[in-house]
């Protein structure tokens, strides 16, 4: 498996998967219950970051006089997306939860994921969750057990291996 981040000139349309649900089940054994476990692991670790940064961002204000207290709404979406781009764009490949679940998340092609693609993997997420809840059932009909917002980001979650 081949650890590069972007995959080779050639045509998409050419290009197989890199993992394959059939010859390598034990990637995709058990994800959906992992990944929701993980999800409410790194749920709790994202609050508790909302509050430390609402507490800077208070005390800020104060310093400010008020100022800094218009980035209340900022420190939703910076924590949100970076928690992502810093843990699944990073060397583990994996956010805490997914990491205690035995989890990677990995380009289709088997690239690693860039903090770019992990934070807009986040955004299609958390706007999966607050728009069209639905979409999160795409799972299971999909043989690589992948939600529409992994399929839009060009990424799939499998075991680690």
């Amino acid at each position: 498996m081949s650890q590069q981040t972007l995959p080779p000139r050639s045509g998409y349309a050419d290009m197989p998967h890199a993992y394959d649900p059939v010859a390598q089940r034990r990637l995709f054994d058990g994800v959906l219950g992992k990944r929701f476990m993980a999800f409410l692991v790194d749920a709790v670790i994202i609050s508790l970051l909302w509050v430390l940064a609402g507490i800077a961002v208070f005390v800020l204000g104060v310093l400010t006089l008020g100022l800094a207290w218009l980035l209340f709404g900022a420190i939703f979406a910076i924590v949100g997306l970076g928690y992502n781009a810093v843990t699944i764009g990073g060397p583990n490949s994996a956010t805490i939860g997914q990491r205690l679940m035995g989890l990677e998340v990995r380009m289709w092609f088997g690239g690693k994921v860039t903090p770019i693609v992990a934070a807009f993997h986040a955004l299609l997420f958390w706007l999966s969750l607050t728009i069209f809840f639905p979409i999160l059932l795409w799972p299971l009909f999909d043989s690589r057990k992948r939600c529409l917002h992994d399929i839009l980001a060009g990424v799939v979650v499998i075991n680690r291996v």
